[in-house]
């Protein structure tokens, strides 16, 4: 229904009234709160769990279906391709990545990675016969992949397994913790053979020569189940270099600690609104955000994922996109991650002016700078100055100060006789033409240079402070001058000089306060020209979407004011991303990638909930400008326990009378209520 309704707007003028356009969308579901249709929730694959997981309940209109997705752990990387067939069964192939163990040559996608379809039910043996004829009837993600079936034993009588699947949070492992449960009356014998298998990859093949594969399951024997007996046992998948023991590893244990970090970033930044699935899918992309951060020689190392892009970082997916966000969600180890991901770019800061690489790789020993000048200068400025003013702390500013800067005079040197910043490219890398200035690299410029500012009156250097401002002023100008046009009837920004076509990316500039052209930039983005099911388009008239525009243009909405509207669509891409056919998590391309589950894209979305829906603006390090954007159709919102400006605070956000909002700080101890108008912005100093 919601493909033909789609097509058939397509037919339509590209100057669609927005209003209709919007009509059409809530008929499709598009509204705010969950809480007035829950029968909406129950139409997707999945549902919310009261325990804060997704199930999906397996009947007959819910199979065959399959899916997959990456969990990450500081030494290993997996990625579970699930699913149940025709015959109720479950199928699991398993993609392991191994980030520090680095392979030949060691470029940016060096690690060692192996598929397996190794199953140790296989082996099991109920009453001296193999486990058969399986009937799955659950299926779990909260952090962990987890598999409820039944098994018969040789066509008499029934045993319920539960599989659950997860990364070792400090191993180089994947954990598999089989339960089988006697659900009859009459005992069970089950037979455990001992299993352990090692392989040693080609020497010739490895930075550090052979490394060594180990395939296990940790109990074996022979057992008595009586009726409600349960027998626990672990498989594992692990790989180590030669002289590293194969270590034995106990699932409990592994899940204990899975359970405790997936536990702690749940309950630091939560979300409290009227609407479950909003606050479900928040939850979530604080898993993925974080949890991928690989040890390394080079230090903590943050990591897109999707099977490619380990023990590296970029000027986009760490520097401007995941990392101003980490000190809001408390992760002490993805604000090590940060910090220690702009000393790499420092270390290429020169006098000659050359652009720093776009990307690090190999554990920090190699670079990659295969597209030019992406203007990562300015993504690394962008994320430096904001990290640096959320983080709070002076000394980590002191330690950025030098590699902001630089990043801004090499902007402000790189300006065209227009004003605004030449770059080979964009972070797209020649997929999409972006000439050779696009509205991307300026506006992010644009935005580093207001943060600057902030840090230059929170470090003593006000002349410095000025001059940020008065260039921001000027670049303002130059972007309306030189990115501002009509585009396909739409008053809005062509992406690059000559650009005829809408791009999804003209929603850089809402996200960073430039409004100029906000209404009828909102009316082009969800336009049927851009929108479609899965978000924005990245150019009108291609099949490529890409999540990280569409959550950036998430966010800009919010931080020009169109709340409904923004919480409208948030609500629907939630769903979708959330309890749809593609889950759990925020995903980075199609076709490209698969739909891989790029860990910085989590944070994108996060950061629509704390810099668009609450309006945080950090002005320097123990204040900030908030703006709430409560949704008409709620009474309240909250964010529990943000850890930004090296404190912790509550923001609690309640609707009065007459468009008057009640605007609530706890900190300490100490609580301090505010009223503000609907729309109007708050300054909060600690």
């Amino acid at each position: 229904m919601k493909a033909q309704v789609l097509n058939m707007l397509r037919l339509k003028s590209r100057s669609v009234n927005l209003f209709l356009l919007l009509s059409i969308f809530f008929s499709l579901g598009l509204n705010a709160s969950d809480e007035s249709d829950d029968s909406r929730v129950n139409k997707c694959r999945w549902n919310l769990d009261s325990d804060g997981g997704i199930s999906w309940i397996i009947n007959e209109d819910k199979y065959p279906h399959s899916d997959h997705i990456e969990m990450s752990g500081k030494r290993v990387s997996i990625v579970l391709r699930y699913g149940v067939n025709q015959n109720q069964e479950f199928e699991l192939n398993k993609s392991l990545i191994w980030p520090l163990l680095r392979t030949i040559p060691n470029n940016t996608h060096a690690s060692l990675m192996r598929r397996f379809n190794w199953n140790p039910l296989n082996i099991v043996l109920a009453n001296g016969k193999s486990l058969d004829n399986e009937k799955v009837e659950r299926i779990t993600l909260d952090g962990l992949l987890r598999v409820e079936s039944f098994f018969t034993m040789g066509g008499k009588g029934k045993l319920k397994v539960i599989r659950e699947y997860f990364p070792s949070v400090d191993k180089p492992a994947l954990v598999e913790l089989y339960r089988i449960i006697n659900q009859e009356k009459n005992s069970v014998t089950v037979e455990i053979p001992s299993s352990l298998s090692v392989i040693e990859t080609l020497r010739d093949e490895g930075v550090d020569g052979s490394y060594r594969l180990a395939t296990a399951v940790n109990r074996n024997g022979s057992y008595h189940l009586a009726g409600g007996d349960t027998l626990l046992f672990t498989g594992y998948i692990a790989a180590y270099k030669m002289n590293d023991p194969i270590e034995k590893i106990d699932g409990e244990v592994e899940k204990q600690k899975r359970v405790e970090l997936i536990s702690f970033l749940k309950s630091n930044l939560e979300l409290e609104t009227p609407n479950d699935t909003i606050n479900r899918m928040f939850a979530f992309s604080k898993i993925r955000a974080c949890e991928s951060i690989f040890e390394t020689k080079g230090g903590p190392l943050h990591g897109p994922g999707g099977e490619s892009y380990y023990a590296a970082i970029w000027a986009n997916d760490q520097a401007e996109y995941v990392n101003p966000y980490f000190p809001f969600v408390g992760y002490a180890y993805g604000n090590e991650s940060a910090l220690n991901s702009f000393m790499h770019f420092s270390r290429f800061m020169n006098e000659e002016w050359k652009p720093i690489p776009s990307s690090i790789i190999a554990e920090g020993l190699d670079i990659w700078n295969g597209a030019g000048d992406r203007g990562d200068a300015a993504m690394i400025a962008y994320g430096a100055s904001r990290y640096a003013l959320a983080s709070g702390k002076p000394d980590e500013a002191d330690k950025l100060w030098p590699l902001i800067e630089w990043c801004l005079t090499y902007c402000n040197r790189n300006l065209n006789k227009e004003g605004v910043v030449l770059s080979d490219t964009d972070e797209l890398e020649n997929r999409f033409p972006s000439g050779d200035a696009n509205l991307c690299t300026s506006s992010l410029y644009y935005d580093a240079l207001l943060s600057a500012a902030y840090l230059c009156d929170n470090m003593g250097k006000p002349a410095v402070s000025k001059r940020y401002r008065k260039q921001a002023a000027i670049l303002r100008e130059s972007i309306e001058a030189y990115f501002g046009a009509t585009v396909e009837g739409f008053d809005t920004y062509a992406y690059f000089k000559g650009n005829d076509v809408l791009r999804s990316w003209i929603c850089i500039p809402l996200t960073v306060g430039i409004n100029e052209r906000a209404d009828a930039t909102i009316k082009a983005l969800f336009s049927p020209r851009l929108w479609t099911e899965n978000g924005l388009l990245t150019q009108a008239g291609s099949n490529t979407f890409w999540d990280r525009s569409t959550l950036y243009a998430l966010r800009g909405v919010y931080t020009v004011g169109a709340t409904k509207l923004a919480t409208d669509y948030l609500n629907y891409y939630s769903k979708t991303r959330l309890l749809g056919e593609h889950v759990p998590y925020a995903i980075e391309a199609w076709p490209e990638g698969g739909q891989r589950h790029l860990s910085a894209e989590s944070g994108l979305f996060g950061r629509v909930i704390t810099e668009g829906l609450f309006g945080i603006r950090p002005t320097g390090f123990k204040s900030f400008i908030v703006t709430p954007r409560l949704p008409e159709e709620w009474d309240r919102m909250a964010l529990r326990r943000v850890n930004a400006f090296d404190t912790s605070f509550d923001i609690e956000v309640k609707r009065l009378k007459n468009k008057w909002l009640e605007v609530t700080f706890i900190e300490g101890g100490k609580t301090r209520i505010s009223k503000i108008k609907d729309g109007a912005s708050l300054q909060c100093k600690f």
